[in-house]
């Protein structure tokens, strides 16, 4: 697949539909591949770190550096397979998974108190104090089963995606933590359909 939207062939569409588990429509897979080589300046076939950061969306949100590690250097069938758990098609586990990726910043399968305070801190800043955020994190984990020594893997978010993923509370943040991090990242992933003569800059 080179960096031309002519050279999406009806049968690329169709062998990355099936690898995004058709969650995205032919004409949505088009749409990401003209935005794809809009974004892959120098037709390497993967998209930089660097060029991802052009789309202001991904600059400008606060887990920015994290959503960086999970995309740097993706080819195109790997850029639309991450961004299907922001698909409408979706799974409730799809989308667990990836914010359990969120958390787990060092992809050790694993995910600490100290990962998830520092995810609180990044979507928090300064509107909360160190102690207040974990207190808060204690709190919930506790409500859960799991103290602040626990290591959580995925089959844990899954198995307990109620109780985990409101981890700021109402009252902090309008609504469920997996909600703020979708939110987040859903900004950027619209922006990606954005038509592809409307220039992401003016370079």
């Amino acid at each position: 697949m080179g960096n031309s939207s002519s050279m999406l062939t009806q049968y690329d569409i169709e062998e990355v539909q099936e690898y995004c588990q058709n969650l995205f429509s032919q004409q949505e897979i088009v749409s990401l591949y003209q935005r794809f080589c809009q974004l892959d300046r120098n037709a390497k076939g993967f998209i930089s770190a660097d060029e991802f950061l052009s789309v202001p969306e991904f600059a400008m949100n606060p887990l920015s550096q994290r959503l960086l590690k999970m995309v740097d250097g993706l080819n195109f069938k790997d850029f639309v397979a991450f961004l299907s758990a922001f698909s409408a098609k979706a799974s409730v586990q799809q989308k667990v998974k990836l914010i359990f990726k969120v958390y787990d910043s060092d992809g050790n399968g694993k995910v600490s108190f100290n990962d998830m305070l520092e995810v609180l801190r990044d979507l928090s800043g300064s509107f909360i104090s160190d102690v207040q955020r974990e207190q808060v994190l204690t709190q919930l984990l506790k409500e859960a089963g799991y103290s602040k020594d626990s290591y959580l893997t995925l089959d844990d978010f899954n198995k307990d995606y109620i109780a985990l993923t409101p981890v700021a509370n109402t009252c902090l943040f309008g609504h469920g933590y997996e909600g703020v991090i979708l939110q987040i990242y859903g900004k950027a992933y619209k922006k990606l359909f954005i038509p592809v003569s409307n220039n992401l800059d003016s370079g």
